[in-house]
């Protein structure tokens, strides 16, 4: 799976520009500030259709710009195809490949990527979000099914939220509170049997990375953790369903008082052990750090036996967040597919690599 050729029109700080992609690694160098990160970001939308730093469109396209563009050639699938994003003011982004119209969840069946960025570094240690996050941007790629499933979840649970919080002021809002209650608990069933399947597979191939990464000397260890009531993450949707409508009702006073929705897969988290510990309270800055990378470096390999190509690896400013030995051990596992590194001038990535070197300054690539 490869992007041979971007172009960007009205894109962040890109007027209009283009770039070929080598098929291996490409070091995309630059001051700060200068639109590397933006770049990344055009290819990720590829896969996913939307940003990994902005919930608006508005916020992609340039300044005094009606609309911006994104137009690609991937390869993919044994198939050479296009794929174009555009973005424009006040109206529905429209996405084609192939001159065919399409939606954003079915632009995971011709291009995948996995995206580190220094945030992720704090995967084990920050909150549950991010790692549901994680879950999710993968799962929605494999699963594009998985992504209508989590927007009628979102949907569902802002509705649900915004009754717990006015019910006092507006009491007939409970009239609807269990119609919203019930349809949470089934799409969250059926969130929870993607995730828990998706762990599962994480674990296994994230186990040996940090093996090697460790050089023998520690066990990461990942445990799919949800609704307390789900006995069997695995079951049938039907049977994760009564369970949580279980613990549903249970909660129903408490989620009342407290205003907040108690219930539902927007709970779930990933338990994440070294050598038995809990890595989220025990693990040291290194160990935090290996354990994120070996995650990152699992889901590649998850896309790589699902599809039967490499994705495409966003490495957005990450090298230089890393000590000697770490950045050496990614550099190591990237071969096979194409990685899209971002790096000031001066870290010397390009000649460690000896991938195409793409130099970006204000806007204007060279």
């Amino acid at each position: 799976m490869i992007v041979r050729r971007i172009a960007l029109s009205c894109f962040r700080n890109y007027e209009f520009e283009s770039t070929e992609f080598d098929a291996g690694t490409n070091v995309i160098c630059g001051r700060n500030a200068q639109g590397k990160t933006n770049l990344l970001e055009a290819v990720y939308m590829l896969s996913t259709g939307r940003s990994f730093r902005t919930r608006f469109d508005r916020e992609l396209i340039s300044f005094g710009a009606d609309g911006a563009d994104i137009l690609a050639e991937v390869s993919s699938h044994g198939r050479e195809q296009s794929v174009n994003l555009r973005m424009s003011q006040g109206r529905p982004k429209r996405i084609l490949v192939n001159s065919v119209k399409k939606t954003a969840g079915e632009l995971s069946e011709t291009v995948n990527t996995v995206l580190f960025c220094p945030d992720d570094l704090n995967l084990i240690k920050e909150g549950a979000a991010v790692r549901r996050r994680l879950m999710d941007n993968a799962i929605c790629q494999i699963r594009p099914r998985y992504a209508e499933i989590l927007s009628d979840f979102n949907k569902l649970l802002e509705n649900k939220t915004r009754i717990l919080k006015d019910w006092r002021d507006k009491p007939a809002l409970l009239d609807t509170l269990d119609d919203f209650s019930d349809g949470l608990a089934r799409a969250s069933a059926q969130l929870i049997r993607y995730r828990a399947a998706f762990a599962l597979r994480l674990s296994e191939a994230a186990a040996p990375i940090h093996r090697d990464f460790s050089d023998g000397l520690e066990e990461l260890s990942i445990r799919y953790k949800t609704v307390s009531s789900v006995k069997d993450p695995f079951a049938s949707a039907r049977e994760i369903y009564y369970d949580i409508c279980e613990h549903q009702e249970r909660h129903r006073e408490a989620e009342l008082e407290s205003a907040q929705c108690l219930t539902g897969a927007h709970k779930d988290d990933l338990d994440i052990d070294i050598n038995g510990q809990s890595a989220r309270a025990f693990a040291s800055q290194g160990q935090t750090r290996t354990a994120a990378l070996s995650l990152k470096l699992a889901e590649r390999e998850i896309f790589l036996r699902e599809t039967g190509e490499y994705p495409v690896l966003l490495l957005d400013d990450v090298l230089s967040e890393l000590d000697g030995k770490r950045q050496a051990f990614v550099l190591n596992r990237i071969g096979g597919g194409q990685t899209l590194i971002t790096c000031c001038e001066d870290e010397g990535i390009s000649r460690k690599t000896g991938g195409r070197v793409i130099f970006v300054e204000g806007g204007r690539i060279r």
